[in-house]
């Protein structure tokens, strides 16, 4: 019954309804006052003809109507009407009547005219009241499309945030003038308007928004700021106008714009007059943040990964008055994410992690629930009672490399190039300790593109790096293609990822980091140009001539050629070990920390 009830208080449901019944109206209308006459074929006519039984015929075009004997109607059709035909006929004493065609009635010409338009304008009108979520063409387009939080929904607290504390401390502060906004405004302060979270996708600036509306137990209005975008000019601005009246009536309330930069980017940066509708819409929103005062309860919150398109006059003063920086988390931000994302799942004891905190550098909390989620599928693909520290590390191994590829068939050349390669990466890393973080795990497991692994975490977080700590990085990254020459005596496309980055890595060196004695503490690195389409740089400039590229490029390359000497020489000295790690790798396929140490002491 109540189904029932919400079917026919549905405007879109109703609207079809009547469409049907108007369209079983036309069809009786049309089919109204039509005798009820037997279809015969020409024979049968002409024998009825030759019987005598036809009294009167009625000719209309290439149809015949006509009456029988025993009152029966009838019609027919003839492909071409001749005079043998009209002969028989009156031979027969058959009355005939002749009409050129037959004429429409009124209702068939409306029916005719009218119902295609009807059918169309109809369609239409259901699309649009779709699209614009039930309300009518010219009052629902202008609505704005935010949701608002119900009493039903899961609330969020700063108890479900982990990782960014920084942000949460002040976001707290929101929260309070939230409950209790003449405590900041009594000594004649104002209270901020806007807050921007800035942060990389997946850091967690919507959770953050909405644990804040979760603490201060506020209406939460969200929606996106692609919401404010349409084809239609005037529109945007309309929905602005609406969100922001909803939300004054709401009051003390929380106003979230998820991608603000859609909306928000800078005005002047297309070409032509392609992006008025989105700058009508952004004027209107500087309006409305400028309107409503700061003691009205209203906060409006954005959120964007993209700050340097925005627009200068929505990051002023008086409009996003602080930007509240939401950054990627830290080894203990890491490990309180992944425990908040473990803490419904069995764990088994031998889980650690601060194991997967540690082996998860630059994982967003976005990343780390993906984490947890894969490592308890892999449990119950296994058909495990509890998640294990072998299914976080395939969890892990798989989000950063891509699934296993067991069913790739690898030649034991190619195997075996692997396993070498490999080991020249663990072996280097391991006799350079003061400058390496700890080697993990090696595996010749193929993932992705890559037919191996070799995993080094560090042990901690750093937010510097040092020049000898490059140099290591650099070196081991080099030892696999040494490796290869050493054993094998020639190369494979294997290194191709290897030497990309350590050319990266030595490029910055030179050019970034002032770390060569050769070109001096300068800072070389290309500069972004002029700023079209999008807001954003389309081309870059060097500040430097011809002259000091060629002795950048020189000075990258001789640094990368001695360090591939040195690690050619450190695995050369300790082919033993070399040769050691890489057959245990041939027989065991994955190797980690443990095994590594044991093979390094014979």
């Amino acid at each position: 019954m109540e189904l029932h009830d919400k079917l026919l208080g549905h405007k879109n449901f109703r609207f079809v309804v009547a469409v049907l019944l108007g369209l079983v109206v036309l069809f009786y209308l049309r089919h109204e006052g039509e005798p009820d006459l037997r279809e015969i074929v020409f024979s049968e006519l002409m024998e009825h003809v030759e019987t005598g039984s036809v009294i009167e015929i009625e000719i209309f075009g290439n149809e015949i109507r006509g009456q029988l004997e025993d009152g029966e109607s009838f019609t027919s059709r003839t492909p071409l009407l001749t005079l043998e035909l009209i002969s028989e006929l009156r031979e027969h004493d058959v009355t005939i009547r002749a009409y050129p065609e037959e004429e429409e009635s009124l209702w068939q010409m409306l029916l005719a005219s009218w119902l295609p338009l009807l059918v169309i304008f109809g369609i239409f009108f259901f699309v649009m009241q779709r699209s614009q979520g039930g309300g009518g063409f010219a009052t629902g387009m202008g609505k704005a499309r935010a949701k608002l939080q119900g009493d039903d929904e899961k609330t969020v607290s700063f108890a479900d945030v982990a990782g960014v504390e920084e942000a949460k401390l002040e976001l707290e502060e929101i929260v309070a003038f939230l409950h209790d906004p003449r405590r900041f405004t009594r000594l004649g302060g104002r209270l901020p308007k806007g807050v921007l979270l800035v942060g990389p996708p997946g850091t967690g600036k919507t959770l953050l928004a909405r644990a804040v509306a979760g603490e201060a137990q506020v209406p939460f209005f969200s929606l996106s700021g692609s919401d404010f975008v349409e084809m239609f000019v005037g529109v945007g601005a309309s929905r602005v106008r609406d969100l922001f009246s909803q939300a004054r009536d709401k009051a003390p309330c929380i106003i979230f714009i998820d991608e603000i930069d859609a909306v928000g980017r800078r005005r002047g940066a297309g070409i032509g007059g392609g992006h008025d509708e989105r700058e009508q819409t952004l004027n209107q929103l500087l309006v409305e943040m400028d309107g409503f005062k700061g003691d009205e309860g209203v906060i409006l919150m954005a959120a964007t990964n993209r700050p340097d398109v925005l627009d200068p006059a929505l990051l002023r003063p008086g409009r996003f008055d602080r930007q509240v920086v939401v950054p990627a988390p830290d080894l203990a931000g890491r490990l309180a994410i992944l425990k908040i994302h473990s803490r419904r799942l069995p764990l088994a004891d031998e889980v650690d992690l601060e194991v997967q905190a540690r082996g998860s550098i630059g994982f967003t909390g976005a990343d780390l629930e993906n984490l947890v989620n894969e490592a308890a599928l892999g449990a119950a693909r296994r058909d495990a009672q509890e998640v294990g520290q072998i299914d976080f590390e395939a969890a892990r191994d798989k989000v950063m490399l891509g699934a296993e590829r067991r069913s790739l068939v690898v030649s034991a050349a190619d195997r075996r190039i692997a396993a070498y390669h490999e080991a020249g990466h663990a072996l280097v890393a391991l006799l350079t300790p003061e400058d390496s973080d700890p080697v993990h795990k090696v595996t010749i497991i193929p993932r992705g593109t890559a037919l191996g692994l070799t995993q080094i975490l560090p042990s901690e977080d750093r937010l510097s790096t040092t020049k000898s700590r490059i140099l290591a990085q650099i070196r081991h990254g080099l030892a696999g293609r040494a490796a290869e020459e050493l054993v094998f005596a020639h190369f494979s496309t294997g290194a191709a990822g290897d030497l990309a980055a350590a050319t990266q890595r030595a490029h910055r060196m030179v050019c970034r980091y002032g770390m060569s004695e050769r070109i001096g503490p300068v800072y070389l690195e290309e500069s972004g140009g002029a700023e079209v389409f999008l807001g954003r740089d389309w081309m870059s400039r060097r500040s430097y001539g011809e002259k000091m590229a060629a002795e950048i490029d020189n000075e990258v390359s001789r640094m990368l050629r001695d360090l591939y000497a040195d690690a050619l020489r450190r695995l050369r000295e300790h082919r033993a070990q070399l040769d050691r790690i890489a057959e245990a790798l041939l027989d065991r396929e994955t190797l980690d920390g443990a095994d590594l140490t044991l093979l390094m002491a014979g």
